[in-house]
């Protein structure tokens, strides 16, 4: 393995974490699991203090939920279910490449060098895109009050 060149520092920052070259998709996939990953474990956070702290008092607590009800805070209750939803869809999309379906047989270590994912594309991209329609259903039912 080639050691990097010594004068040669990582100047990309946290732009190389987001962009760092000539990505396929997988790549911001990942990157798109993890933000909402982390949006969703604020969300966990924010709601556990304030279902917690806040109904210890009733003035607080109502002072709360009228805050709450701002339509900014609408919004941000719609984003939360569409990072829900992708981060799960995407999950189960990661469950089903891990063991092995829609992949393909693992092809020889020859270079060029292949990857199986890349072989039979279509199979899992099919899947998703069933997994995100059947989703899109239910968050239009969501929106709508159903």
């Amino acid at each position: 393995m080639r050691e990097p060149h010594p004068k040669r520092k990582n100047y990309l920052g946290i732009m190389g974490w987001i962009w760092g070259g000539n990505y396929r998709i997988e790549r911001y996939l990942y990157t798109l699991h993890r933000v909402t990953g982390l949006g969703i474990l604020l969300f966990f956070l924010v709601h556990l203090c304030v279902t917690t702290f806040f109904r210890m008092q009733q003035q607080s607590w109502e002072a709360a939920m009228e805050i709450l009800h701002n339509p900014w805070f609408k919004l941000g209750e719609y984003l939360v279910v569409l990072a829900f939803a992708y981060h799960s869809l995407n999950g189960l999309r990661l469950i089903i490449q891990e063991l092995g379906f829609g992949m393909g047989k693992p092809a020889p270590p020859i270079y060029p060098y292949r990857d199986s994912l890349r072989k039979s594309r279509r199979w899992s991209m099919a899947l998703v895109g069933t997994a995100a329609l059947i989703a899109l259903v239910f968050l239009y039912d969501f929106l709508v009050g159903g």
